[in-house]
């Protein structure tokens, strides 16, 4: 039986989540952008990056597949502050050089997508029933 328009899939795990999603592909953006020259060879910004990247994902992981309510709304809270975090180091980026003005400010653009996201994801567990 097909799913009625405007009605959600069901979430069974973290990989059906959109924000998990958009995090993946986000963390993936970050790590070929870190592979060109100049982010290359700056260990210290490209690993920086890389792990904040990677930290949006993965603790939407992390808190889905805890036991409790609490305990996911404080990995949500750490995957939005890595989103944070990677704009900061998306800015720093850009000012030295290694990323120009267009592709600085699409990443900028999908971290805060992401952060937003997150935000949403959050209040709706938290409006929602036990």
């Amino acid at each position: 039986m097909d799913q009625p328009p405007n009605e959600r899939k069901k979430v069974r795990c973290f990989e059906d989540l959109f924000i998990w999603q958009k995090g993946i592909e986000f963390a993936a953006d970050i790590y070929l952008i870190t592979e060109r020259k100049g982010l290359k060879t700056d260990f210290g910004l490209k690993n920086q990056m890389r792990d904040a990247s990677v930290s949006i994902p993965t603790n939407i992981a992390e808190g889905f597949e805890r036991r409790s309510r609490k305990e996911y709304l404080y990995f949500l809270n750490v995957s939005k502050a890595s989103a944070g975090e990677i704009r900061s180091l998306l800015v720093v980026a850009h000012r030295v050089g290694y990323l120009e003005t267009g592709e600085h400010n699409v990443l900028r653009e999908k971290a805060k997508f992401l952060s937003g996201s997150i935000t949403n994801h959050m209040k709706s567990i938290s409006s929602s029933e036990p």
